[in-house]
């Protein structure tokens, strides 16, 4: 049985994980269409992205910046156009921190199993 404390430590970690900016830029549906659209296009700028969605360009444009400033997505000025691409490399490092702060954790905090 794990002590309290070791408990504790594992859950504020698991926590901080979940809680991550990361997720909170994946909470809105809108920007995981956005995500979407940017797998299947491969760079693409506000204008090509917002012609697909529903939104107003302003709302994608504000919604681009969430997930920029989370690291998902890199973007780039050329002239008077802004393009994003998904940044896989970073998003893939996040995850993996994320599953390895979650592999240490599990143990003391939620191992599962016990109700079936």
């Amino acid at each position: 049985m794990a002590s309290a404390r070791a408990r504790q430590k594992a859950a504020a970690g698991c926590a901080a994980s979940l809680d991550s900016d990361l997720f909170q830029a994946l909470c809105e549906p809108v920007r995981i269409e956005l995500a979407r659209l940017l797998i299947a296009r491969g760079r693409s700028d506000l204008g090509a992205l917002a012609a697909e969605l529903p939104q107003h360009a302003s709302v994608i444009s504000r919604h681009l910046a969430v997930l920029y400033r989370a690291g998902l997505v890199c973007r780039e000025k050329v002239g008077r156009h802004v393009y994003f691409e998904l940044d896989g490399p970073a998003l893939v490092e996040r995850l993996e921190k994320i599953l390895a702060q979650l592999r240490r954790a599990v143990p003391y905090c939620c191992p599962g199993g016990a109700i079936r």
